[in-house]
């Protein structure tokens, strides 16, 4: 019972051709995504629909859904677009990891204001642990 019997000698010429064969193949196409990934795919046109703008209701979004086979409930729609946008906020922010100077104006700013509102949070008179900002900070609040 030798499964070999009627196979071709394989050559180490045919090995490197199938090695560059398998090489070259784009990824399939799937007939089926996830929700997940269909509410990403569609975002920006939910969001537009939902917008004060045009008013529409994530459960009428997904009767809208409905008629084209694609059940989700306008609940599950919602928590899906909160998610991506939760996720979108996270890349944006560690792709603005201080690259930009707009960026970094952005967070020295945050910094500046997050010490003031801490000085003015802790009694005056302590200037114990505080940084020469957060005095400065402290006394021009006073």
């Amino acid at each position: 019972m030798s499964e070999h019997q009627n196979s071709e000698i394989i050559t180490k010429q045919k090995i490197d051709k199938a090695i560059n064969l398998l090489k070259e193949q784009k990824p399939k196409e799937r007939e089926d995504v996830s929700d997940r990934e269909a509410i990403r795919k569609m975002r920006r046109y939910i969001e537009k629909l939902t917008s004060n703008k045009y008013g529409y209701t994530y459960d009428e979004v997904s009767e809208m859904l409905l008629g084209l086979g694609i059940n989700l409930a306008g609940s599950r729609i919602k928590y899906l677009i909160g998610e991506l946008k939760k996720s979108s906020r996270r890349r944006d922010q560690a792709s603005d990891n201080g690259s930009s100077t707009s960026g970094q104006e952005a967070t020295e700013n945050q910094k500046e204001e997050k010490a003031s509102s801490e000085a003015e949070e802790t009694p005056v008179n302590s200037k114990k642990g505080k940084s020469k900002k957060q005095l400065l900070a402290s006394e021009a609040a006073t």
